[in-house]
Formats: C-alpha cells, sequence, structure tokens
C-alpha cells in the first residue's frame, strides 16, 4: 500500500509558488545571514513543501471524517475516510437501496471523492471483510527531496527566479539572493574610494574582497553580509561594472574597460540582411554548424552536444579585430555571467603557457583580447585555431597547429588605389594550418578600408566577389565555403544569407557539393 503522502510528478510540474512560500524562504535567508543561491533555496522550498503537505495530509486524516466500514450506515452529506484507498477523503451524495440476489438489504452509496471523481461504495452489509480487518496506520512516505530536486529543480528555480523578481524585499547579486532589510548601508564617500582603488588598479578587475580592505566598513560585521552590502552598492552605481565569470564576482570601471569591449569593433558589425532559412539545403546548414560563425543561430542539437575542444577557421573581421567567435559550440568553453554580459578571464596558449587577459562580451558573441596574439603566430584569414577547456576556472586554452614557415601558394587578395579588388594565386609565407578554402592572404589590412567603406547592396557585393573568384579557378567553379571568407573580407556577412542567395537567385547555379557557377546571362 502507498504512505500517506504521495506528490505525483504533475504536482511538481503545475505547481505556483505562493506569498507563502517566498516569506518560508525569506526566514531562511534572515536566519543564516549568508547570500545564497536559488539552487540551494530550492532544496529549502522543496523540503517545506513536502512537510507542508505532510501536516496536511495528517490532519486529514485525523479529522472528524469517519474511517468507512462496509457494514455501517450512512446518510447523504457524511464525511468518510477510506483506509484502504491511500485515506482519500469523500463526501456521500447520494443513497440507494442495493439490488443483488445473493446479497439482502445493503445501501449503494454515491461518494465524490478529493480529486472530485465519483465512485461507488456498498453499506449497510453486515458480511464483509473489510469489517474485520484491523485499520492499516499510514505508512511513512518515501519523498525523497534530494531525488525530487534531481528531476524537478530547474523547473522549480525558475519559478521561484520570476516570484524572487517580483519581491522588493530580496536583492540579487552574483546569482545569489538577500533580503534587503539586512544589508549595510554603503555610503557615496566609501564608493568614490573603491573607484579609486579601481583607477589605481588601471583596468585591472579586483575582487570585492581587495575593495573592502580600503573603503573603510565599520568593525565586527559579519563579513559575507560586508562583501553582499559592498557588492549591491556598487551594482547600483553606473561607474562599476561585474565582470567575474559565474561564482566569482570581480569589479571593474565602465570607462576604463577596452573599447572593443564596451562597443562592437566595426569589423564584427551586421546589418541585418533579409533572407529565408527554409532555402537552406541539408548541406549547406551542416557547413553553417561547421563555420561556427556567432551569428548563426542556435538550435536544440547545440545545446545538447557536449565538447571540450573545437577548432575555428578564422576569418577576416575577426582576425583584424583581434578577436574570435563565440558560436553556439564555442560558447560551451568560455566562462559565463549570472548576470552581465562582459566577463573577465584568462586566456592561456597552449604550447608557451603565455598567460592573456582576455574578455568574452556575451550578448554580442566574441572574445576580445587576441590581437598580439594573433600578430606573432602570423596568422592570416583561414588559419585554424583551437580552442579549449582550460584546467583552471575562468582559464581557456587557444592553440594554433605551427608548421614549419614555407611559401605556399595561396589565394591574395589585391586591392587598387580606386577601392577595386582582384584575387591572385600568389606565394605567401605560411606558418600555421588553414583551411584552404577559407585562406585568403591579405598583405595590407588598411588596404580593405576603403572597399568596407563603399556601401554596395549586399547582391551586387556577392555577384563582385563571385566573378573575382572565379578568374582563379579555371573551372568557373566556386564553393559556397569559399564565397562565404571572401565575402567577409569586405563586409561581415554569416553564412545563411550567402547561402540563401546562392540557392533561390538565378544568377548562380548549382554543378554540386555545394560548388556554384556564374549565369552569366542571368547575372
Amino acid at each position: 500500500m502507498s504512505g500517506v503522502l504521495l506528490l505525483p510528478n504533475e504536482y511538481w510540474l503545475s505547481l505556483q509558488i505562493t506569498p507563502q512560500d517566498v516569506e518560508n524562504l525569506h526566514n531562511v535567508l534572515f536566519e543564516r545571514e549568508t547570500p545564497l543561491a536559488v539552487r540551494d533555496l530550492c532544496a529549502e522550498f522543496i523540503e517545506s513543501r513536502i512537510k507542508m503537505e505532510r501536516a496536511s495530509a495528517e490532519k486529514k486524516r485525523k479529522s472528524s471524517a469517519r474511517n468507512f466500514l462496509p457494514k455501517e450506515k450512512y446518510q447523504i452529506g457524511d464525511e468518510l475516510i477510506f483506509p484502504a484507498l491511500d485515506w482519500q477523503h469523500g463526501l456521500v451524495t447520494a443513497l440507494r437501496v442495493g439490488v443483488n440476489p445473493t446479497v439482502h438489504n445493503f445501501d449503494v452509496l454515491t461518494v465524490e471523492m478529493d480529486d472530485h471523481s465519483e465512485r461507488l461504495f456498498a453499506a449497510n452489509l453486515e458480511s464483509h471483510f473489510l469489517n474485520e480487518a484491523p485499520i492499516p496506520e499510514p505508512e511513512q512516505d518515501e519523498m525523497n527531496p534530494v531525488l525530487i530536486l534531481n528531476e524537478h529543480g530547474p523547473l522549480i528555480e525558475k519559478k521561484l527566479e520570476a516570484a524572487f523578481t517580483q519581491d522588493e524585499g530580496l536583492v540579487k547579486i552574483a546569482g545569489r539572493w538577500f533580503p534587503r532589510a539586512l544589508l549595510i548601508d554603503i555610503g557615496q564617500g566609501q564608493l568614490n574610494l573603491a573607484e579609486a582603488v579601481l583607477d589605481v588598479s588601471a583596468g585591472e578587475p579586483l575582487s570585492t574582497e581587495a575593495l573592502i580592505k580600503d573603503i573603510e566598513l565599520p568593525a565586527g560585521i559579519n563579513p559575507r553580509l560586508a562583501e553582499f552590502s559592498v557588492n549591491y552598492a556598487l551594482q547600483c552605481d553606473d561607474r562599476f561594472d561585474e565582470v567575474g565569470p559565474a561564482g566569482k564576482v570581480l569589479w571593474c570601471l565602465h570607462r576604463l574597460e577596452p573599447d572593443h569591449v564596451r562597443e562592437t569593433p566595426l569589423p564584427l558589425r551586421y546589418s541585418e540582411i533579409e533572407h529565408d532559412r527554409e532555402n537552406l539545403s541539408p548541406a549547406m546548414l551542416n557547413l553553417e554548424a561547421q563555420l561556427d560563425d556567432e551569428l548563426t543561430p542556435t538550435n536544440e542539437n547545440d545545446s545538447r552536444e557536449d565538447i571540450s575542444s573545437i577548432t575555428i577557421p578564422l576569418i577576416y573581421p575577426h582576425l583584424r579585430a583581434g578577436t574570435l567567435p563565440i558560436s553556439a559550440r564555442a560558447r560551451k568553453l568560455f566562462p559565463t555571467a549570472y548576470e552581465t554580459s562582459r566577463v573577465r578571464f584568462t586566456l592561456v596558449d597552449g604550447k608557451t603557457k603565455q598567460r592573456m587577459p582576455a574578455w568574452v562580451v556575451l550578448n554580442k558573441g566574441y572574445v576580445f583580447g587576441l590581437r598580439e596574439w594573433y600578430k606573432t603566430h602570423q596568422l592570416i584569414p583561414g588559419s585554424l585555431v583551437q580552442v579549449r577547456r582550460g584546467e583552471e576556472p575562468g582559464e581557456v586554452i587557444v592553440e594554433v597547429k605551427s608548421q614549419r614557415s614555407s611559401k605556399d601558394w595561396v589565394r591574395t587578395v589585391l586591392v587598387g588605389k580606386d577601392g577595386g579588388f582582384v584575387f591572385a594565386m600568389l606565394k605567401q609565407a605560411i606558418s600555421a594550418e588553414f583551411n584552404e578554402r577559407m585562406t585568403i592572404h591579405v598583405p595590407d589590412f588598411k588596404s580593405l578600408d576603403p572597399v568596407w567603406e563603399k556601401k554596395q547592396s549586399f547582391e551586387d557585393l556577392v555577384l563582385l566577389v563571385m566573378r573575382e573568384l572565379t578568374k582563379s579557378n579555371p573551372q568557373g567553379h566556386v564553393h559556397a565555403q569559399e564565397l562565404y571568407a571572401a565575402v567577409n573580407l569586405v563586409r561581415r556577412v554569416p553564412p545563411a544569407p550567402i547561402f540563401s542567395l546562392l540557392a533561390t537567385s538565378p544568377a548562380y547555379k548549382h554543378v554540386g557539393d555545394l560548388h556554384f557557377r556564374l549565369n552569366e546571362d542571368l547575372a
């Protein structure tokens, strides 16, 4: 027999967070005087709900309702408890005389149960096995808070977050919640001292603990309470930016953050190009996923895939800006944050172990801080950069597979004084592994600036690049991947608009395996 308490999955899937639930969690925070993450509060919530439901079930069991016995006589309106049915309650709503040739003088009860269903029971029966059976004692239920947290935790956490956000009595810093009433008052003078300390650090983020040493807080304060109070005061002041990865609080002054962290670098700025993703073939979608472009929308498979490293082929905009794309796959390798969109972390060269300060700009999808590293390794558009998880939290390893420097024939872009450009196969010094289809040597980055400044339509620009690419191919064929890399020399465009244009414009003819040629009559 089941125990007195059985909370089905539906209970946790459909539950609503009540004001009483929130008040209970307020009390937990007051008692502990320690900021807690919603995951910790979720565990407290589940324990509290189970305790409440147990008390409710016990109260029902001990209510004035009568235990049902078949031998007893009942009337309409009687409240009954059914020990043999997990102690469910019911209300007698109808009564009639039973008809059965083998049984004489019994009643049939219509009972509305707790769940509003109706069931029929025989009563006024002198002979029935339940008349003599002992009334069972309720078994101890087996509700396991840990199992419930593992199975339903993420959903409950979302509901708790939503409820906490609506509660003005709670504040959240770096993923942890705390009662506003317990916060220590941090004055303007102390905030000015914090600004001065960060000024001296010259843009190097500092922990809250480091700042507290210099802002003169009263003695004898709970250290965790002091840290949370300072964090809250800094968060409310526009001068300060919290830039630590999830689980670590670091503060920086907005005005001391690199320009390309506060604003998207010019080469990475994309003006939306209208296109229909339904036009992309399975082969195009597969190629799009391999390119790891940060502007490609995510899908469910991206979130399910577990990876420890990826290899990214650089395109010109990222090389010029000194950035790496944070594609859906790459995002799993880089630090995230609870609230901020900018995260300061450390890049580590996989070979030399050189440590480089860098920034993840989550809302724009790029990592900034690799310009000098790119120059040191003499990378070009199409070079391959391997990214993998670091050995320590807040670290990411980057590595270039070097090769002995040699002269290779590679596609090279040459720009005229009039801003026109052509592609030519020339011998260039190559020192790192590269993707052959995406490699384009750029002798002088600044020479491409006038081309970027031209405001050609997207369709005209793709047509121009396609024409120039076909000249360096005897068959006149151009692969979609080559076109993507070449177009990004002169304008930031993700793969999908280019692929969609190839699939729908009569100017381009598919000749197999994502190779296209110009249909000059229609172009």
